[in-house]
Parts: structure tokens; sequence; C-alpha cells
């Protein structure tokens, strides 16, 4: 079975030219299906039925795992097992019969210009470490970046003088990005002081370092954030990706256009910007029923 996911995941690769992350997310879901069918004593895709899926659906739901993750977890199997016909490694598709959740419907947590306030005065900007923390909190803020656009930035993709970057989206897409003036002098101030010193006479084409010199990882920004929301009294659920929807919320709340926001993001689908007039929607009742006095 393990021969047969990985011919499956090079497939995607070269075939269907899909993005490194979200093969390795098609990875994570079928190592685990693996997983479960070993502790079924099965060991062929050819031996799953239906009621296999759904008796391992049914121990995830139990086990806590969210509506979003089962719909991951089902459009992953029902993509391998269409691949599995395609090439008639299979007989049956089980997956034809299983039925797909509803996807749960959920706004994501947006910062308020105060807290974006307070949570980018909390990294120390009198060490190479925290100007560079700051430069990232501006720039992810400024752009609407994707935590993996943000660190496999390089210093060519900068072109600050336009007030422009460049970046590789999902599906290695590029895009141009418009860079506001706040986040350009952090930018520059970090590239003077704090960019040599965590180089250490190195080589490296990344923007953002770690303290060796190396380009720094997702799960580096994502704690740092974590700590920061901590230390600023913040107590919504921030994730880095929360900065990407902060900004969109902001600059839509602004008067910009639904289509430019799209671009902007790298939304392939317009349904998927469309979140964010929820968004702005749920946040003009709030200020209604907070601020007008027969509310």
């Amino acid at each position: 079975m393990e021969d047969e996911i990985q011919n499956y995941l090079h497939f995607l690769l070269v075939d269907r030219g899909l993005s490194k992350n979200t093969i390795k997310s098609y990875h994570q879901d079928l190592k685990q299906f693996k997983n479960e069918l070993d502790k079924m004593k099965i060991n062929s895709f050819k031996d799953v039925d239906q009621y296999t899926i759904l008796e391992i659906l049914k121990s995830f739901k139990e086990n806590g795992k969210s509506r979003n993750t089962l719909i991951h977890f089902i459009t992953t199997l029902r993509k391998f097992y269409q691949y599995l016909m395609q090439f008639d490694l299979i007989e049956d598709d089980p997956m034809v019969k299983v039925e797909m959740p509803k996807r749960a419907s959920h706004l994501p947590e947006v910062l308020t210009n105060d807290e974006i306030d307070r949570l980018f005065a909390i990294p120390n900007t009198n060490d190479k470490y925290g100007i560079r923390d700051r430069t990232i909190l501006e720039v992810m803020y400024a752009t609407g970046l994707r935590v993996s656009e943000l660190i496999n930035l390089k210093i060519h993709d900068l072109h600050l003088e336009m007030g422009l970057i460049q970046t590789i989206g999902k599906g290695d897409k590029e895009r141009i990005i418009p860079i506001g003036e706040v986040a350009i002098k952090w930018i520059n101030y970090y590239l003077e002081k704090s960019r040599p010193l965590l180089l250490k006479k190195k080589k490296s084409s990344f923007l953002f370092l770690n303290a060796h010199g190396g380009g720094i990882s997702r799960q580096s920004i994502w704690d740092k954030v974590k700590r920061y929301v901590s230390l600023a009294g913040i107590k919504k659920n921030i994730t880095p990706h929360t900065l990407r929807h902060s900004f969109a919320t902001h600059i839509l709340e602004n008067g910009a256009d639904l289509r430019i926001v799209q671009e902007l993001l790298g939304h392939s689908d317009i349904s998927t910007t469309q979140i964010y007039t929820h968004i702005s929607n749920q946040r003009l009742k709030k200020v209604y029923n907070d601020f007008h006095p027969r509310a």
C-alpha cells in the first residue's frame, strides 16, 4: 500500500503539477488512512469498502476531529480512489457511496486596529531578533501573505523602490503585491541592522533568517505570533493567518473592491474571497449594536 501511495504522490507532482504543500496535506491524510487500515488488518486498498470508510470516519468523529478535517480526509480519499480506478488498480470505488458532510461555517478571527498596534509594539526592536520579528508582522499585515509565501520570500523578490514584492502562491502561481511605506521602512531597517548579524558571514537568498543564518521556518513564525499575542494580552484565538484575514477585512472596510482583494490574496475563485464581506458585515453589526442608542 505504501508503494501505491508514493506512486500517487508522484503522479500529483509530475502529472497534475500540484504544489508541494498540497501534496504534503494529501500524504498526511493517506498515511493516516493506511494506519487505520493496518489496525483493521486490511493490507490492500482493494479490500476497502464503504463500510470500512464509514467506520474510520466514525472513529475520527468520536475522537474529536472537526467536520472540516473530515471533509478534507474524504476529499483526499475520493481523489485517491479515482486515481486507483483510472489506472485499473481496483475494480470498485468505495468512495462513491460515502456522502460528504456539510462544511462547518465559521468566520475567522480578525484583529482590530488597536489590537494590531498592541501586537506590533511587543517585539523588542533594540535587538536583531525583535527587529526581524517586527518586520515579519508588518510585512504579513501589509501584504496578506500566507506563511508559506512569507518564509520563501527571497531578496530578489523585493522591488521596494516601486513599492512592490513578488511571491509564488498556491499552485505555483506568481503574483505581484503592493507593499506600504511603513512595511518598506521596516524591511530596510531589518536589512541594515538585523539581517547582516543573523547571516553571520554566510550566504542566503532568503529574506527572513533564523538564528543560524538559514531560512526561518513556518513553525517558528507560528510560535512567535502566539507568544506575542499572549504578551499583548489579546484573548482571541490568533494564528499567523489572522494577519492575512485582518489585511483583507480592513482594506475591504476602507472601500477596496472585492476583485482587487481576490487578486491581492491570490484566490483563484472569488467565492473564497467573499467570506471577508461577511466578516465586514458582522463587524458593522457589532459597531451598530455597541453605539446606536436604540440598538
